[in-house]
């Protein structure tokens, strides 16, 4: 709605409209502005009556007088010959108290006011409208009072009822009265009343006060009984307009979407499209988009799953039924009002939605179509495939074709001379494709499986042999070009979104797969490296990365974005890359340990700062971390023993042990810590003087943390005949076990160096009585879960023999009461005690 809203005005009383019969500002569209100052376009005699108007509109406290100069502003000095600061200073001076009252007795009614209600709507949301184009003004607190009426004067068309009226009334009462409040600090001036009143037929009075047969006369209008006035069917389409443009400026603020969506937006507008009001399919739909396609995404699905369902049942219907250029014209419509992923996945009518939006898709990206055209189409099925993965989409063949489309997309994008610029547009599409990449990863790869077996696995998805080697393959030359494309990325443009949207898909295919374009990653290694060192550390921007994957439909698995979401995504690859010789090595000329403590340090703390310790909840990627850690510690003894950040990370492990150890929800985690500490312990010397009390708290939480993941069945006994059955994993690490029990074992030969290390160590685990507790187990049990347990347990034992006469003595009687229990069966430790 343009400024030049502000023209149509109802006369009042017999009052001839000035200017003659001619159409309404608003009919003839007028612009805003003229320049220059006062006025803008406007002559002296203009800006003469101009001036005089805005001197009354400051003063009355009669609303003929506010409507009178109002009227004689709009025919006298048009729209279209005002420039934004003098409508601005018109605005101010009529305040939003008027309209919001115009509205009210609109849908109120009252005896005082013999305007018809379609007149009052109209100069209302017309003054509303007008005043919403700027934006100062469409902030204003009291501005936004009024919107929980434009939203049911949309919903329900001119049908109101005295108890929606008062409803709305109520609504409107706080914006109102502070105005009113001000006016009368500011004047002196008695306050006005809530409804517009007509007085052209009572005695002219003055713009400062009324006579009392007046005032009294206002008195028994207001208190008289309203009444209902009888609209027509349906709402005029200039006051719809009206009412849109104003929530579409409070839409566009900052905080807008967020605003409308407290103040009843969703369903309002579902509504009203529900009833085809005015404007509603034209209007309603963008502006329903606008607040879905942002960070109230997930606010509004969650507030409102039943209307938003319906809508978007409604629009998909309209997508599978359109034709042809109308079809390809609604994909990037339907992706706006597609719920969050995982948000209703049991939701039967989502999946149906979803499989017949997908029926019609098939043929159209089977069909020849331009990079245009197929770039909205590969958008929509990123974001189905977001929802239900490829349940729905088709058969193993269209599946490798949508693949396909995607990569060649990719490799058409990306592979463009350096210092090409991509278009938005482009951008867009391409952030697509690469959601449609990682979707095929998952069924093309798996983790640590080489590339044959991973497509024989991928096979018994739906894919044959054939058709997984097809993917892999398209796959890898779509990666090709990421990399080329990354490996011209300036630093400058580490805060690009696009740049972070193409880092982390390359960083799911690394995750799946290092030994395809090994050289090509490994020269990458220094941009990735960089890249994440660049958000953890706060190097690099980040505004705007947030608002961007909100606005793209992108989603993180551990919430809102945070600068350590790219070295998230990063170390799944850094561990098998850790892991082998060659990309190692570049790894440490990057310091990259350094990196993955600080990493730790930073999660650790905010784990601290959620309340009451440690918070319960798992984050897989600091496991993922202390595992590329453990790569290098196991590899490089060196680099471990003469790198700082190894300092750093013991003191770090010597704090947090103590605490997970008691964090049965944080057993993996609490495992990670313990041996990635225990293997750094192997390599130091034993200390010259006292031990350090940091290094003695890790020991003592490690011990304390190793025995309590096995469990006899007899329990404490006094362990003086044969096993009573084989051992068993503990309850709090039962759920865990899966995922814990190697680290436990590398544990536990990792206790084993560090006694040969550190002798000292023998005198600690006595004190915290981790021997007394692991004889007393093996001694009632029969046998171990496993071989690997039995020999990671012997190992240790063993050290503490070998380096403790005491525990070797302890060891030694034991075997000998118990000659028929697990402890009986570690052959080395039998010849390490001196027992037959």
């Amino acid at each position: 709605m343009s400024e030049s809203s502000i023209t149509e005005v109802p006369a009042t009383g017999g009052e001839e409209q000035a200017g003659g019969g001619g159409e309404s500002e608003r009919d003839r569209g007028g612009g805003g502005g003229g320049g220059g100052g006062g006025g803008g376009g406007l002559t002296d005699a203009q800006r003469e009556v101009l001036e005089k108007c805005l001197h009354t509109l400051r003063h009355t406290t009669n609303d003929s007088h506010t409507l009178a100069a109002l009227l004689l502003i709009t025919r006298l000095c048009p729209a279209n010959q005002l420039d934004k600061p003098t409508l601005r200073r018109i605005f101010e001076a009529v305040g939003i108290n008027l309209p919001a009252r115009l509205l009210v007795t609109a849908v109120r009614g009252s005896e005082s006011c013999r305007l018809p209600p379609e007149e009052l709507l109209s100069l209302g949301t017309a003054l509303l409208a007008a005043l919403s184009t700027d934006t100062d003004m469409a902030s204003h607190p009291q501005l936004l009072t009024t919107v929980p009426l434009l939203l049911r004067i949309l919903a329900e068309g001119p049908k109101w009822t005295q108890q929606a009226a008062q409803g709305m009334e109520s609504q409107c009462r706080e914006g109102v009265e502070t105005e009113r409040t001000h006016t009368r600090q500011s004047q002196g001036g008695e306050a006005q009343s809530a409804e517009i009143s007509n007085t052209t037929d009572k005695p002219e009075q003055s713009p400062t006060g009324e006579t009392e047969t007046s005032k009294q006369k206002d008195k028994e209008d207001n208190s008289s009984a309203p009444q209902e006035h009888s609209l027509s069917p349906q709402l005029d389409e200039a006051i719809a307009a009206d009412c849109y443009q104003v929530l579409t400026a409070v839409c566009a603020l900052p905080r807008g979407p967020d605003q409308l969506l407290t103040r009843g937006a969703v369903p309002a507008l579902c509504q009203a499209l529900e009833q085809n009001q005015t404007l509603s399919h034209k209007r309603g739909l963008a502006l329903l988009g606008c607040i879905l396609s942002g960070k109230t995404r997930d606010k509004a699905w969650r507030k409102h799953p039943t209307e938003l369902l319906a809508l978007l049942v409604r629009v998909s219907k309209e997508f599978c039924q359109a034709k042809d250029q109308a079809r390809l014209d609604m994909c990037t419509q339907l992706v706006q009002f597609l719920p969050p992923a995982g948000g209703m996945a049991e939701s039967e009518e989502l999946k149906g939605v979803v499989a017949s939006v997908w029926e019609v898709l098939r043929p159209m990206i089977q069909a020849k179509l331009t990079p245009g055209q197929i770039g909205p189409i590969l958008v929509l099925s990123a974001c189905l495939l977001d929802l239900y993965g490829w349940e729905h989409v088709g058969p193993p063949k269209f599946c490798c074709l949508l693949v396909n489309r995607a990569c060649v997309e990719v490799r058409m994008g990306l592979e463009e001379p350096p210092g090409s610029d991509l278009t938005t547009e482009l951008q867009h599409t391409l952030t697509g494709c690469y959601r449609i990449m990682e979707a095929a990863i998952e069924q093309a790869c798996s983790a640590g499986v080489p590339q044959g077996a991973a497509a024989e696995r991928s096979a018994t998805s739906g894919l044959t042999l054939q058709q997984s080697r097809q993917v892999l393959r398209v796959l890898e030359e779509a990666f090709s070009a990421v990399i080329y494309h990354l490996q011209q990325v300036d630093p400058s443009r580490y805060g690009d979104p696009f740049i972070y949207a193409t880092f982390r898909s390359l960083c799911s295919w690394l995750a799946e797969e290092t030994s395809c374009l090994k050289e090509e990653v490994t020269g990458l290694l220094p941009f990735l490296i960089g890249y994440s060192r660049s958000h953890l550390q706060g190097e690099s921007p980040e505004q705007g990365l947030s608002s961007w994957m909100s606005e793209m439909s992108v989603s993180e698995e551990g919430g809102a974005w945070t600068s350590k979401t790219p070295l998230r995504y990063l170390l799944p690859a850094l561990c098998h890359l850790s892991a082998e010789e060659g990309p190692r090595k570049v790894l440490l000329t990057l310091d990259t340990p350094a990196l993955l403590v600080d990493f730790l340090s930073q999660c650790w703390s905010s784990l601290k700062g959620k309340g009451g310790g440690v918070a319960a909840a798992r984050d897989p990627s600091m496991e993922t971390a202390c595992s590329a850690l453990l790569n290098f510690t196991v590899t490089e003894p060196e680099r471990v023993r003469k790198d700082p950040c190894f300092k750093t990370l013991e003191v770090l492990l010597s704090e947090a042990l103590p605490v997970l150890v008691y964090k049965p929800r944080l057993v993996v985690l609490a495992a990670n810590y313990c041996t990635l500490g225990l293997m750094m312990g192997r390599l130091k010397p034993a200390p010259a003087g006292p031990v350090d009390a940091s290094q003695r708290r890790f020991f003592s939480a490690a011990l304390r943390f190793l025995r309590g993941a096995l469990d006899s069945d007899a329990g404490s006994g006094s362990g003086s005949s044969s096993g009573s059955g084989p051992a068993r994993v503990s309850l709090s690490w039962e759920e865990w076990w899966d995922e814990a029990a190697e680290l436990w074992r590398l544990g536990l030969q990792a206790l084993g160096g560090c006694i040969r290390a550190q002798p000292w160590i023998t005198g600690l685990i006595i004190e915290e009585g981790w021997l007394k507790h692991t004889l007393t187990m093996l001694g009632l049990c029969s046998a171990l879960p496993d071989q690997h347990t039995q020999e990671a347990l012997e190992e240790a034992l063993c050290a503490m023999a070998d380096q403790c006469p005491l525990c070797k003595q302890q060891i030694g009687d034991t075997m000998m009461r118990n000659d028929k229990a697990a402890l009986s069966c570690m052959g080395n430790l039998r010849k390490s005690v001196g027992v037959k």
